[in-house]
């Protein structure tokens, strides 16, 4: 039983790699919420989120951590470029709004469960009003 069962597995596995990968279509959004470093956010180092976090966000960004933007329907999206930038490592313009709630119209692609978002445009950029300091101090130093 244990080797039919292995069989069957293997030849599931040699099937889904035969298999074409299909390309991620795109859909259209206008997008609003939480522009957040994904390193501290997925592994939950400090609280990543808001004022609290602004200088640490700058330096992942700034050092080349992916930039995501945690959506308002709790889906985070990442950027994989902005307007018109060549890249969105260590980019000016997403240093620009690290930390800030924007509205952003651009082509969400989803693969694999990941979420992905090409930025055309910032529609708002409302800054930075998550005011997580009181709660959480000033991040990474803690004071």
């Amino acid at each position: 039983m244990q080797k039919g069962a292995f069989f069957a597995i293997a030849a599931l596995i040699s099937a889904a790699m035969a298999a074409p990968a299909t390309a991620a279509t795109a859909e259209r959004v206008k997008l609003t919420g939480e522009v957040i470093d994904s390193w501290c956010y997925i592994t939950e180092i400090m609280y990543a989120e808001g004022s609290a976090h602004h200088q640490c966000a700058l330096w992942c960004a700034a050092g080349g951590v992916p930039v995501g933007i945690l959506g308002d329907d709790g889906q985070v999206y990442m950027v994989l470029k902005l307007g018109s930038d060549d890249t969105s490592v260590a980019n000016p313009a997403i240093l620009r709004i690290q930390s800030h709630r924007v509205t952003v119209d651009g082509s969400v692609y989803e693969r694999d469960g990941i979420k992905y978002i090409v930025v055309n445009k910032v529609v708002d950029d409302a800054g930075i009003v998550k005011l997580t300091h009181d709660d959480y101090g000033i991040q990474p130093s803690g004071d």
